[in-house]
C-alpha cells in the first residue's frame, strides 16, 4: 500500500477504473479533510458538510469513468463538492446578501497555538459573515492553496473574474474584521 501512496490521483483513478477499487480509499484519505473544510465554509454547517462530502465522494466514485485523467483530479472533485453544496444552498435559500451601501472602491506573525486557534476561529467567523460569492474563492486560495486557474475551473468562471472576486473579498474581509 505504501508504494501506491506515491501514485498521482490520476494514476489511482486509472487503477480503480481497471478494477482495483480498494485504492479509492487513498483518494478519500487525501481529500476528505480538505473537502470538508471547503464544504463547511460554503454551507456554514459542519454536520451538513460531513454528509455532503460523503455523498460527493460516493458520487465521484460512481462517476469515475466520466473523469478525464488528462485534467487535474483535485479540480474535478472540488467541482463535485461545489455543485452539491450549491444545490443544498439553493434548497435552503439562506444566501447572505451584500449590503447595497458597501463600497468596493475603498481600499501576523502568530507563534502560539492558542493564538493560531483564536485567529482561525476569527477568520472562520469573518468568512461566515461574507457572501458565498466572495468567501468561496478566498477559502479556496488561502485555505486550500488553489491557484487562480484552479479556482476558475472549480467555480467555472474566468480567471479575471476570480481576480476581481478575490480583490473584492479581501476588501470585504478587511471591512468585516474591522467591524468585529
Amino acid at each position: 500500500m505504501s508504494e501506491t501512496l506515491k501514485f498521482t490521483d490520476e494514476e489511482i483513478v486509472e487503477k480503480v477504473r481497471s478494477g482495483d477499487r480498494d485504492l479509492y480509499a487513498i483518494i478519500i484519505e487525501r481529500y476528505k479533510d480538505k473537502l470538508l473544510r471547503y464544504a463547511a465554509n460554503m454551507l456554514r454547517d459542519n454536520d451538513r458538510a460531513v454528509n455532503l462530502v460523503q455523498d460527493s465522494l460516493v458520487k465521484a466514485y460512481i462517476n469515475l469513468n466520466g473523469f478525464n485523467t488528462q485534467k487535474k483530479f483535485s479540480s474535478w472533485i472540488y467541482r463535485i463538492v461545489h455543485n452539491e453544496a450549491i444545490n443544498l444552498i439553493k434548497k435552503r435559500q439562506k444566501e447572505i446578501p451584500i449590503p447595497d451601501s458597501f463600497d468596493f472602491e475603498s481600499e501576523q506573525d502568530i507563534t502560539k497555538e492558542f493564538e493560531e486557534k483564536e485567529t482561525a476561529i476569527y477568520v472562520e467567523k469573518c468568512l461566515g459573515a461574507m457572501p458565498l460569492i466572495y468567501s468561496e474563492p478566498l477559502s479556496l486560495y488561502y485555505l486550500d492553496e488553489k491557484s487562480y486557474a484552479e479556482i476558475g475551473e472549480i467555480l467555472r468562471i474566468p480567471i479575471g473574474t476570480v481576480a476581481t472576486r478575490m480583490s473584492r473579498a479581501k476588501k470585504l474581509m478587511k471591512h468585516i474584521c474591522q467591524k468585529n
